[in-house]
């Protein structure tokens, strides 16, 4: 890995970290501007696949950083990438807990928590369109997505089922 590809990781994941209200999976998008829009380093296609990896590995939604890191620069790419995202929020997180428990009960605290709700499911929702608008590579796979999205939505079913399901289609259809 490049010095420059290495410093391109710490700044592009640095700052999305800083934005990352409702978690990693609420700035998707940016990351897949990041990625793919801003330096080419991986398809659509690449992108939403390394997401739905990522989303059948148990542990954090985050976890998709460390192999778009991987796919650029390896292990220290995927290390580069994991701790650019996750080192800045650890610590605003830390230092806000801190601040919080002497603030408690607060209005204006009140009213600023209740404020980023909308603001993390905007994120979240532009999410998801950026994931099934990589997905829509032919009239199967937007049928699938839309399917998926049904069913995750309307059924208790975990989301693997979906995984599977698609990985069945994709085997039959290529």
């Amino acid at each position: 890995m490049t010095p420059t590809i290495f410093w391109q990781l710490v700044f592009g994941f640095g700052a999305i970290s800083l934005v990352s209200v409702g978690g990693g999976i609420a700035v998707l998008p940016e990351m897949h501007r990041l990625v793919v829009e801003v330096h080419g380093w991986m398809s659509d296609a690449d992108f939403a696949r390394r997401f739905a990896l990522a989303q059948a590995a148990p542990g954090p939604n985050v976890l998709v950083v460390g192999l778009f890191g991987w796919h650029v620069g390896g292990v220290l790419g995927m290390l580069t990438a994991v701790m650019a995202m996750t080192l800045p929020t650890s610590l605003m997180a830390f230092g806000f807990s801190r601040l919080r428990t002497r603030l408690a009960g607060r209005f204006w605290l009140r009213v600023f928590e209740r404020g980023l709700v909308p603001v993390a499911v905007g994120l979240i929702a532009a999410s998801g369109l950026i994931l099934a608008q990589g997905a829509a590579i032919s009239w199967i796979a937007v049928t699938l997505t839309v399917c998926s999205t049904l069913f995750v939505w309307r059924t208790d079913y975990s989301p693997l089922w979906i995984l599977i399901g698609g990985a069945i289609v994709g085997a039959l259809v290529l």
